[in-house]
Order: structure tokens, then C-alpha cells, then sequence
């Protein structure tokens, strides 16, 4: 948020600033030892489940236990590692090229999430920005009814197969085709919770890190396609359903975060600075479970939401910090929540409380914006 009109009665941004005014600089130790550490233990495992049955002798049920738990734990690392592309993009320019290349090559391209597709991120932190139709991360769930949580979670299901087909399919025809190009950047190259968003031109730079991403994410689609027949020789390749299997469970559990990660109160129209820090919220409790899925800080969105460029592992002793220090009746303290699912059970009561005298529409049509 810019730090313009942001103090009021109730909140001080100089008192805050104040506060954790050291702990912005990231440290490259942290950065890459956790992010190696995670997506390398990430692979291991998922190569290990694939392959249980050449290492693995304990009946069918303790099979499925084993497989069960493997999954479970690399789903937790592998959205560990993919939530650092929301690093990437605070990140300071300079001194973290080897780290944004190395994070592409180990994690955003395997996984076809390449960096380039998160750059609009930054639109969500833009106090003129937040919840209108220029923010790509943002849908004003209180307002609709509750059918459109329902198809925002139920769209985990297909999003692998949007996946190879942007990948695999869409990429070599827009390299052709100027016209698919333009639409292919607009409307099919940023990961967004509005399907309705597009995508503003960019610079060149923007344009050519794209190419070069989009070529290693077309090899990895038809790698992914191919590896059943070429590689395994058969349609019933394990690593086929693994895959799919992993990436829909780290979809519905980031989905999930998502959901509880702010109030989704806006109504498409700019909101005040209050409105938008209210309008977000931190899950300090239980820890050891909240890291699991509000990884790499995104537990504190809150925190976030108020200083962007605090590096993730600042952003709980910030909090604390800010918890100490600030007045009793700072609004700060409204955006404390104690449970993330205490939090999207809240989402839904808002969401049908709001259309519980209207007529229900087709069921099949996903969550868009609603105007002002």
C-alpha cells in the first residue's frame, strides 16, 4: 500500500513503521537454504511414491498408508516451494537473479507456474488497485452467493488440464499467430482468482522472459503427455496420476488458504486503506499448522498486506512487534483470526446471508467480480 493518506484515527503508519523498521532486509541464507531444502526433499518423495512398488513390500493396506503419507507430506512441500514465486516478487531487483533462475528451474517450471505469471501480483498491494477489476487476486466473495466458493474449489479439479493445454498446445500456435499471442498474454498467462481478468501490455522484458519461460513450460507439457506411452509404456502410467493427484491437492490446499486469507468485503470499487487492512487477516495460533498451509509467511497476509517488502521470515516477529506496541485500540487487532476454517464459514454466512432471498442461477458458472 502506498504510504499516502494512511494515517487515521485508529492506526498509525509512522508508529508502525517505526516498529519493525529492521526487518526488512531479506536474508539470502534463509531464502535459499529453505527453498532447497524444500523443493529437493519435494522431489525425493514424489519419486519415492511413484515408484513404491520397486522399494516397498507391506501388503496393500500398508501400501496405501505409506503412499498416503508420502503424498500428504510432498503436497506440503511442494506448495512450500511453489509460494516462494510470492517472494519473488517482493524481492529487491538486485542480488536475487541466481535465486528467481534457480527457483524457475527446480519448481516454477516443472510445476508450470514459471515467475512471469505472477508479476500482476503486485497490483494486489496497490491501494488503488485492491479488489477492482485491475486486481487479478481478487473476487468479492461476500457478495455473490455461496455457489461461487463452491465453483472456485471445485475448479482445482480441471486446472492441471488448463495447464498443458496453455503449455503444450496454446504456446506453439501463439508463436504463430500474433492475434492468439495477444489473447494468450492477456487471458491466459497470470494466475488469477477472476477468470474475467486481463492482462494490461507489458515492456519487452516482460515479453522475452515470458518466451523464454513458456518454451521450458512446452517442454514439460508434452514431457508430462508423452511420459506414459514413450517412458512407462502404458495409459495407465503412475506417474500420470501422482501428478495429478499432487498438483490437485496443493491447488484445493492453497485454495483453501486463499479463502481465509481476507474477507473478500470489497464490491469492485477502491477501498480505503482501513477497509482494506480489515479486509485482511493473520492466523498467528497453532503454528506447527498454520506453516503447513499458510507457508513462507502467508499466515500473516495481513502483515504482508500493511509491508510488502518484509521478507517471509520476518513477518512473525513483525507481527508480534506490532501486537506489543501499537495502542489497544488499533484496528490492527481486528485482523487477528484464530482458525482459517472458523474464517470460511464466516465467508460463507456472509455469502448466504446476502443471497438468501434471491433466485439461484445456473450452477455451472464460475466466480467473476461484481461491478460497482
Amino acid at each position: 500500500m502506498e504510504a499516502v493518506n494512511l494515517e487515521t484515527s485508529r492506526f498509525s503508519i509512522r508508529q508502525a513503521k517505526e516498529l519493525i523498521k529492521d526487518l526488512h532486509k531479506p536474508d539470502p541464507k534463509t531464502y535459499w537454504t529453505d527453498f532447497l531444502l524444500t523443493i529437493v526433499s519435494g522431489h525425493i518423495l514424489f519419486t519415492l511414491n511413484v515408484h513404491t512398488d520397486k522399494w516397498l513390500d507391506a501388503g496393500l493396506a500398508g501400501t496405501v498408508v505409506a503412499k498416503t503419507l508420502i503424498g500428504a507430506a510432498t503436497v506440503v512441500l511442494f506448495l512450500r516451494a511453489a509460494m516462494f514465486t510470492h517472494e519473488l516478487v517482493h524481492l529487491p531487483k538486485e542480488g536475487w537473479k541466481a535465486f528467481r533462475v534457480v527457483w524457475n528451474i527446480l519448481c516454477g517450471i516443472p510445476f508450470m507456474i514459471p515467475s512471469f505469471t505472477y508479476y500482476p501480483h503486485i497490483d494486489h498491494h496497490r491501494r488503488k488497485s485492491y479488489g477492482t477489476d485491475e486486481d487479478a487476486e481478487y473476487l468479492n466473495l461476500s457478495h455473490q452467493p455461496p455457489r461461487a466458493i463452491v465453483m472456485y474449489m471445485l475448479g482445482t479439479l480441471v486446472t492441471p488440464f488448463v495447464g498443458l493445454i496453455r503449455w503444450g498446445i496454446l504456446t506453439p500456435i501463439a508463436w504463430v499467430f500474433p492475434q492468439i499471442r495477444r489473447w494468450t498474454f492477456a487471458r491466459a498467462s497470470t494466475m488469477v482468482m477472476d477468470v474475467s481478468y486481463v492482462r494490461p501490455e507489458a515492456g519487452e522484458k516482460v515479453y522475452r522472459i515470458m518466451r523464454i519461460q513458456e518454451a521450458a513450460c512446452l517442454i514439460v507439457a508434452w514431457f508430462m503427455i508423452l511420459h506414459g506411452p514413450l517412458i512407462a509404456k502404458t495409459w495407465l502410467d503412475p506417474f500420470w496420476f501422482h501428478a495429478y493427484a499432487v498438483s490437485v491437492a496443493m491447488i484445493v490446499l492453497n485454495n483453501l488458504r486463499t479463502l481465509g486469507a481476507h474477507r473478500w468485503t470489497g464490491e469492485g470499487s477502491e477501498l480505503t486503506f482501513e477497509q482494506q487492512l480489515l479486509d485482511s487477516c493473520d492466523y498467528p495460533y497453532n503454528p506447527l499448522i498454520t506453516e503447513l498451509w499458510g507457508p513462507t509467511g502467508t499466515r500473516y497476509h495481513a502483515t504482508h498486506h500493511l509491508f510488502p517488502s518484509l521478507p517471509y521470515h520476518n513477518l512473525g516477529k513483525a507481527h508480534r512487534r506490532l501486537m506489543a506496541g501499537l495502542p489497544t485500540d488499533s484496528i490492527y487487532r481486528e485482523t487477528v483470526k484464530r482458525s482459517l476454517i472458523a474464517e470460511i464459514v464466516d465467508l460463507w454466512q456472509r455469502s448466504s446471508a446476502a443471497h438468501q432471498f434471491t433466485e439461484s442461477p445456473t450452477i455451472l458458472e464460475f466466480p467473476k467480480r461484481r461491478a460497482a
